[in-house]
C-alpha cells in the first residue's frame, strides 16, 4: 500500500524507535522517554519588512533528549532552518534525528533543532538579518554555549550564524559567546572544514563501505556514476569529493528542477549557475528532469541531499542504484526502507552518513571552549577517524541483528543513550 503524499516525519521516527525497542527488548518507560521531546519552544515575533509593514513570524526550537543530562555542561545541538514548510512535527523529527545522530557519533551533545516558517527566497538580506536577530531575542537564555548550540541548516549559512553570535553577545555581555553557535565564518572563530563537513563525512562512510566490500556490485568508486538531489550546502561539495575519486556526476537537481547527462556534468559550471542564477536548471548541456525523476535515474550512487520524505513506498521500487548516501535528514521513509532492503540496495542512513556536519560542529565548539584552533588537516583526519570507527559499529550491528543499516544505526544510538540514562539514574 502506497504511503500518503503528506508524510509526518515525526511519526516515522517513532516507528523506528518501536522497531528497535522490540529488537533490544527495551522497558516501556525507556521507550516513552525516547519518543518524547524534553522541551518545545514556539515563538511568535514581529519583523519590519523593507516596505515598512510589520509581519509576525513563527519560530520553533525543540530540545529532544540529552543522555548526559540537561545540566551536565554538554549542550543540546542542532541546526536552524528557514523554510516555508517548517512546522512543529518537522522540527520535532529533526531534533530526534539529531539526538540519535550525536549518539551514533558518541558526541557529548544532546539533540535539538530549530526553524522559522518563512520564504527566505523572497526576503532581502536586511529582512533575513532582522528576522534572525528577532528570533535570537525571543529565545533569550534558551540558547548558550553550554545550554543549546544552533548551527546552519536548510537556507541558513555562516552569515546567519554570525548574526546570531552578534545578537546573543549584545544581551549576554561578559560570557564566552563564540561557542553559542557553530558553522560560523572562520573569521569569527568558526572551524576550518566545517562548510564541507556534511559531505566529507558521507564521503568517508562511502569510502569505508566500498573498501570493506559492503556494497554488492561496487568494489571501487573510480569510473562509477552518481546522481545528487539537492545541489546545496551538502550536495555541491559531495559532487567535488566524488570527482576527486574518479566518479562521474550524471545528474543533479535543486528546488527548481534538475539536469541529466549520461556523459557527465561540468560541476564548475553548475556551481557558477547556482551562485549566479540560483538554479542548476539553466545548464545547457543536458536534459531537463524533475526532482522526482532525478531519484529514479539509473546510477551507481544516489545522493538525496535535499529534504525529508523523498524516497517513499510510492517510488522506492523505481529507484535504480547500488547505494544511497543520505546527506539529507530523513529522505527515506520506513515503507521505502523495506522495499530498498528487499531489492538489495544499500542505504547509508542519514544519522550516520550526514553526521560529519555535527561532528565538525563538535570540533568547532570544543575549539571555541578551549580557545584553540585546529588546522584543516587536523579536522579532516579526526573526522575520517570518527566516521570510519562509528560506521564499523553500525555495520557490525547490521550483521549481528540481520537488519538494514538504518535500524542498525538506531540500535547503536539507542544502546549508547540508554546506557548513559541508566548510569545517571534519572532522566
Amino acid at each position: 500500500m502506497a504511503e500518503k503524499i503528506k508524510i509526518n516525519p515525526y511519526e516515522n521516527v517513532k516507528k523506528i524507535i518501536d522497531q528497535v525497542a522490540a529488537i533490544l527488548k527495551l522497558d516501556s518507560s525507556i521507550v516513552k522517554i525516547l519518543k518524547s521531546p524534553a522541551s518545545i519552544s514556539i515563538k511568535s515575533f514581529p519583523v519590519i519588512r523593507d516596505n515598512g509593514e510589520l509581519e509576525i513570524f513563527t519560530g520553533y526550537r525543540v530540545k529532544y533528549r540529552n543522555s548526559y543530562g540537561a545540566n551536565s555542561g554538554a549542550p543540546y545541538k542542532g541546526g536552524i532552518r528557514f523554510h516555508p514548510d517548517v512546522d512543529l512535527d518537522e522540527v520535532k523529527a529533526l531534533a530526534a534525528w539529531m539526538f540519535f545522530k550525536v549518539e551514533v557519533m558518541n558526541l557529548e551533545f544532546g539533540g535539538a533543532k530549530g526553524g522559522i516558517q518563512c520564504d527566505p527566497k523572497s526576503m532581502s538580506p536586511q529582512e533575513l538579518e532582522r528576522m534572525t536577530r528577532a528570533f535570537v531575542r525571543a529565545l533569550g537564555d534558551e540558547i548558550g554555549p553550554f545550554i543549546d548550540v544552533p548551527a546552519p541548516d536548510v537556507y541558513t549559512n555562516p552569515q546567519v550564524m554570525a548574526w546570531i553570535v552578534d545578537e546573543y553577545s549584545r544581551s549576554h555581555k561578559g560570557q564566552h559567546n563564540f561557542g553559542v553557535v557553530t558553522g560560523k565564518p572562520v573569521e569569527l572563530k568558526g572551524s576550518l572544514g566545517r562548510g564541507t563537513a556534511t559531505a566529507r563525512g558521507g564521503d568517508f562512510v562511502l569510502e569505508y563501505a566500498v573498501e570493506k566490500g559492503l556494497i554488492p556490485g561496487l568494489d571501487k568508486l573510480e569510473d562509477k556514476t552518481c546522481v545528487i538531489q539537492g545541489f546545496g550546502n551538502a550536495g555541491q561539495p559531495f559532487a567535488n569529493f566524488m570527482l576527486k575519486r574518479g566518479v562521474k556526476i550524471i545528474g543533479v537537481s535543486d528546488s527548481k528542477g534538475g539536469i541529466f547527462n549520461p556523459q557527465g556534468l561540468d560541476i564548475g559550471i553548475l556551481e557558477a549557475l547556482k551562485n549566479q542564477k540560483k538554479s542548476v536548471t539553466e545548464y545547457q548541456n543536458g536534459k531537463a528532469v524533475s526532482n522526482e525523476e532525478i531519484l529514479e535515474t539509473p546510477c551507481d550512487i544516489l545522493v538525496p541531499a535535499a529534504l525529508e520524505n523523498q524516497i517513499t513506498a510510492a517510488n522506492a521500487d523505481r529507484v535504480k542504484t547500488k547505494v544511497i548516501v543520505e546527506l539529507a535528514n530523513g529522505p527515506t521513509t520506513p515503507g521505502a526502507d523495506e522495499i530498498l532492503f528487499q531489492k538489495g540496495i544499500v542505504v547509508l542512513p542519514d544519522i550516520l552518513a550526514n553526521a560529519g556536519g555535527v561532528t565538525v560542529s563538535y570540533f568547532e565548539w570544543a575549539q571555541n571552549v578551549q580557545a584553540k584552533s585546529w588546522t584543516e588537516q587536523e579536522v579532516d583526519e579526526e573526522l575520517r577517524k570518527a566516521m570510519r570507527e562509528n560506521a564499523e559499529e553500525v555495520f557490525s550491528r547490521a550483521g549481528k541483528h540481520r537488519v538494514n543499516n538504518r535500524l542498525a544505526a538506531y540500535i547503536l544510538a539507542i544502546e549508547r543513550a540508554v546506557k548513559r540514562i541508566k548510569l545517571r539514574g534519572s532522566e
